[in-house]
């Protein structure tokens, strides 16, 4: 039988991609393991769909001083030898690695073993996990045409981001009345994002009353920042965060306001909601989100605001411009090719697999 290890760890973004994998690798009968860190958030997401989990060691990989930077490589040394036991028994035809660091011991185990590996890079340019692993992969895919600049001409591959087809999937009229929203209105989704929310959630407040003369609007404003006196007013409705109902949401979208994380935007592409992107702001990361916001602007998939040049006026003049232009977007998204990334993805993993 034909098989397969998944591995990428630490932040949902390493680890929901591959998720979004695994229907089309049981449609093609693959034997799905997953290795991840013994204790991380990636082993309750995983085993819940019943994928075979399997733990090792993992030391995180830093660039600045730290006491842990002494101990950290014993760890990582020990999950390489963990990762070398479990491939040779396994013997998997090829490792699909989406990142983390949990990922470099699995694959310099590979490289080892001579398992053909593929590694998945979500940002403009690959973090330290990916930098040490890219020389031992086979593949190299990129969501962005910039960052193919950044890796091997032989390896690299634009590929866009694997979107969860149930993201396809949504109900119209289940995302209604979920929202309580009448369906007279176009939806103007917002989505602060966990981390650094409040700038977009007072930003899209302040201008509340004149967006709800147009749209209604469902926010999705972070863990504890719904507020008791937005409560009740038409045309708005706010949560704190959504799971099983956002394909429904999705459904109902007719334009996004939404932060830039890589995962984010490329379900918005896949999904062709024309969209706002305001980035996270280079003082509070390392300057990604900037990068993938002007790169999706440069493709005409989005329109950027940077959260330096947020007005109440110029918030509101883009929002609706973007909206009134909405086919331009939507055509640009048609004929993008990072919309295909997993048929793209599974077309790599068959020509890696062993034939019987």
């Amino acid at each position: 039988m034909k098989k397969i290890v998944l591995t990428g760890g630490g932040t949902a973004g390493h680890v929901t991609p591959n998720i979004a994998l695994i229907p089309a690798l049981k449609k093609e009968g693959y034997e799905i393991h997953y290795i991840g860190t013994y204790d991380g958030m990636e082993r309750s997401m995983i085993e819940s769909l019943g994928i075979n989990y399997i733990g090792i060691s993992s030391g995180k990989l830093r660039r600045y001083k730290s006491v842990k930077n002494l101990t950290d490589p014993l760890r990582v040394l020990k999950g390489f030898g963990e990762s070398l036991k479990i491939l040779k028994r396994l013997k998997p035809d090829v490792v699909f690695s989406k990142g983390g660091f949990v990922t470099v011991p699995v694959v310099f185990a590979a490289k080892t073993c001579k398992i053909p590996t593929i590694i998945h890079e979500s940002d403009m340019s690959p973090g330290l996990a990916n930098k040490l692993c890219i020389p031992k992969a086979d593949y190299v895919l990129a969501n962005f045409p910039e960052a193919l600049e950044k890796l091997p001409k032989n390896k690299g591959i634009l590929s866009g981001t694997p979107i969860r087809e149930e993201l396809f999937e949504g109900d119209r009229e289940k995302g209604l009345r979920f929202c309580g929203f009448s369906g007279d209105k176009p939806v103007l989704l917002v989505v602060g994002g966990s981390l650094g929310a409040s700038a977009v959630n007072e930003a899209v407040r302040n201008i509340l009353p004149k967006l709800t003369e147009r749209f209604d609007v469902v926010h999705l404003c972070g863990k504890g920042k719904a507020k008791e006196e937005y409560k009740d007013v038409k045309g708005y409705v706010q949560f704190e965060y959504v799971s099983e109902e956002m394909k429904d949401i999705f459904k109902i979208t007719d334009i996004a306001l939404s932060r830039a994380g890589a995962n984010a935007i490329c379900e918005l592409l896949a999904l062709r909601i024309p969209n706002v992107l305001i980035p996270l702001s280079a003082k509070a990361s390392r300057g990604d989100q900037i990068l993938n916001a002007d790169s999706f602007k440069k493709q005409g998939f989005s329109e950027v605001l940077y959260e330096e040049d947020i007005t109440e006026e110029g918030l509101l003049d883009i929002i609706l411009r973007t909206y009134e232009n909405r086919q331009e977007y939507i055509d640009n998204m048609k004929n993008s090719p990072q919309k295909d990334a997993i048929n793209i993805i599974m077309e790599l993993i068959k020509k890696l697999t062993k034939s019987d």
